[in-house]
């Protein structure tokens, strides 16, 4: 992985997982996890991100990911060390010709191109929110074969 996309990565990770209000307090989480950067390169991730401010339950302004209509936040907290090393994934459950994977907040529209360009002929396509996604699979198709293939390709 990248410098950049690393770095893009523990933003998510930091911003779904702590309440941050400002650029300062998030170069500060993001030393904290060895990433030192500019603000003005934190500037352009935050933008690149489609990262918003809005107020939460205590009325101070804090940093969300996009598609958040409420303000969420991950409901166990660890440590960035650790949520760095996964691929963000929580579950895979099918109903019928429907597959849902469950993510960490932020990390569905990326596992929904990934599964989309992985040319899974048993999926006909995905519609991903924040963290969630709907696979669409082919009629008649083997849900044990579509959960080794994203086994293969997410790491599950």
């Amino acid at each position: 992985m990248t410098a950049k996309k690393t770095r893009l990565e523990i933003i998510k990770l930091v911003i779904s997982s702590q309440e941050i209000s400002n650029q300062e307090e998030l170069r500060n989480a993001l030393l904290e996890e060895g990433i030192d950067t500019t603000q003005a390169t934190l500037s352009r991730d935050l933008k690149r991100l489609k990262v918003a401010k809005v107020s939460s339950a205590t009325g101070k302004a804090v940093y969300i990911l996009p598609n958040n209509t409420m303000y969420k936040r991950v409901r166990e907290h660890q440590p960035i060390s650790e949520m760095k090393t996964q691929n963000g994934i929580i579950s895979v459950r099918f109903s019928g010709n429907l597959g849902v994977v469950k993510t960490r907040p932020g990390y569905a529209g990326s596992v929904g191109y990934d599964i989309d360009n992985a040319d899974i002929t048993e999926i006909i396509g995905t519609v991903a929110g924040d963290d969630t996604i709907i696979m669409v699979l082919d009629e008649n198709t083997s849900r044990d074969m579509v959960m080794m293939k994203l086994k293969t390709l997410l790491g599950l």
